[in-house]
């Protein structure tokens, strides 16, 4: 018996939207993983978005409807990766 490669996981990425204006918390602007992920991270890139990286958000993310609201238990860790985006931001303008 040999032991196949296992395939490479898919990557998964979440897209999302804050207007202070409109909304009271971050929305899954958009979602996806393999092609449609690459894609939306190239778009991201080509914008000058920043991109950041985290599994484990990116599946509690991806579990949510599109257009929907950031639910209030994810607060704390959303609230962590963007002061960690502004720090760099800041860094490297």
């Amino acid at each position: 018996m040999t032991d196949a490669p296992k395939p490479a996981p898919r990557r998964r990425a979440v897209a999302l939207r804050y207007d202070q204006q409109q909304d009271h918390a971050p929305r899954v602007l958009a979602k996806g993983q393999g092609s449609i992920a690459e894609r939306l991270m190239a778009v991201a890139q080509e914008h000058g978005i920043p991109l950041w990286e985290d599994r484990d958000l990116v599946h509690l993310l991806g579990a949510l409807e599109l257009d929907s609201e950031i639910p209030p238990n994810m607060y704390a860790a959303l609230a962590e990766i963007l002061a960690q985006l502004y720090r760099l931001n800041r860094h490297h303008p």
